[in-house]
């Protein structure tokens, strides 16, 4: 039996489940892809890239929902809600964890960070910062350094939200100690410069379900490109020229 597994092996939909996907989210191409074939999820990191309403988030938040981390954000230990909004797809997944692997995990949702940052400074623990007196990119880099620190699952959904480009590139080492340390990472992504760290699995989210790609064949790193290089050839679509 194969001992060196990740927290989480293989993500599939229980055609059981008495839980209503229809009509969302299964409406959603890469959902009803992962209820027909279910998603294996390699060791190391694996970064879900596509446009807004793709499911890339959906389908992190219902891993990291599953797994047992706080929906809007935080460990398996430490729960807060204020408003909930996730999708039920969560409830119905089965998740097959690896053998011998621990409960521990992150969920780093930008969208209710702020949220958890009350949470936690009603439940200061004796290294936890002030993240409210923090700017936004720098409470972040604050979460990284203090709980990214041990084996185990990160779902992480648009982390770079929050992030200047030399602070992307310090997730990027940050994330890459974890996975050295025996973690796994999910991460839902916008990000050309993120999604370009070495040895990641790269899944494309779009109309056609998901799909293993590689970083130079991403749509969104061929846009990028091809803004970067005439931005003008983008922005006279979106501007009005005679303003």
């Amino acid at each position: 039996m194969d001992f060196d597994q990740p927290p989480v092996v293989r993500v599939t939909v229980d055609p059981d489940t008495p839980v209503q996907l229809h009509p969302w989210p299964m409406s959603i191409p890469a959902v009803a892809q992962l209820a027909a074939e279910g998603l294996d999820l390699d060791p190391g990191v694996t970064f879900l890239v596509g446009e807004n309403g793709s499911g890339k988030s959906t389908i992190v938040e219902a891993v990291a929902t599953r797994y047992g981390l706080s929906p809007e954000g935080g460990t398996p230990f430490g729960r807060h809600s204020t408003r909930p909004t996730e999708s039920p797809l969560g409830a119905a997944l089965r998740l097959r964890r690896g053998v011998g692997t621990g409960r521990w995990g992150f969920f780093l949702r930008a969208e209710t960070m702020h949220g958890w940052y009350t949470f936690t400074e009603e439940h200061a623990g004796p290294r936890d910062p002030a993240f409210h007196e923090m700017s936004h990119g720098e409470s972040f880099l604050a979460v990284l350094r203090t709980r990214f620190d041990s084996p185990g699952l990160y779902c992480l959904d648009e982390p770079e939200a929050a992030l200047s480009f030399s602070s992307t590139l310090g997730l990027i080492a940050t994330l890459d100690d974890v996975v050295r340390g025996g973690g796994q990472v999910l991460c839902a992504t916008h990000s050309p410069v993120l999604a370009a760290m070495p040895g990641a699995t790269i899944l494309e989210v779009g109309e056609w379900g998901l799909r293993r790609t590689t970083w130079s064949e991403l749509e969104l790193v061929q846009h990028w490109r091809a803004y970067l290089d005439a931005p003008e050839r983008y922005l006279r679509h979106v501007l009005d020229q005679d303003s």
